[in-house]
């Protein structure tokens, strides 16, 4: 089926939302000497407080207070780092680009907030090269549900097995495959392993050097 839309997620996909947090918990390890075991040392970070984190990645207990002070500076380094505004997905503005050239419809179908999704995407200069932009407010059911890209879907005027969507989260997967729609998987916070087991198609670490047709 000929593809004739792309749909992106936000968080992950086009705003690198753990950039910032990553590059701080770098920082943070590279003070202390303190070199990770593992390159995706980072994954052990995702979705607990920073003061649980903190004796993951030292790879050793710690007392409650050495926790509490190491994940105090952590959050020093990420506001220094969050100050320069947000972080894109490497390779992602010369693809959005390149659609928006060729006349490619686009939107953005995402879980956060008309807020935030608004903010984010005119503080990282791509707000203009999204006609649609659906956003929480906007459906009853969250992914993995598939209304919010059934909806994307509808507001561009494509049918879902015309669409394209690019996704980080193994739930965004399943709702773009429930909704009828190919799904390329972006490794920013899921491995490949797992975006490929929920329905992509393939899975990509980003955008550097990715042309249309994807």
């Amino acid at each position: 089926m000929e593809t004739r839309a792309v749909i992106f997620d936000m968080d992950g996909v086009l705003i690198d939302s753990g950039a910032h947090h990553r590059e701080a918990w770098r920082a943070l390890l590279d003070e202390l000497g303190v070199a990770p075991a593992e390159t995706d040392y980072w994954r052990l970070t995702i979705g607990r407080p920073s003061i649980e984190a903190v004796p993951l990645l030292l790879g050793r207990e710690t007392t409650w207070a050495e926790a509490q002070r190491l994940a105090a500076r952590k959050q020093e380094h990420y506001r220094r780092l969050a100050g320069a505004g947000p972080a894109l997905v490497h390779g992602v503005a010369a693809f959005v680009g390149q659609l928006a050239a060729r006349g490619v419809p686009r939107a953005v179908a995402t879980s956060a907030s008309r807020h935030d999704v608004e903010s984010l995407l005119i503080k990282s200069g791509l707000r203009d090269r999204f006609p649609v932009v659906v956003a929480a407010e906007d459906v009853r059911r969250g992914k993995p549900d598939p209304e919010v890209y059934l909806l994307a879907a509808l507001r561009l005027g494509v049918t879902p097995e015309h669409c394209l969507v690019f996704e980080d989260a193994v739930v965004g997967v399943q709702a773009a495959r429930s909704a009828g729609m190919r799904a390329i998987g972006v490794s920013t916070a899921h491995t490949e392993d797992e975006l490929r087991a929920a329905g992509a198609e393939r899975a990509v670490a980003d955008f550097e050097g990715m042309t249309w047709p994807a």
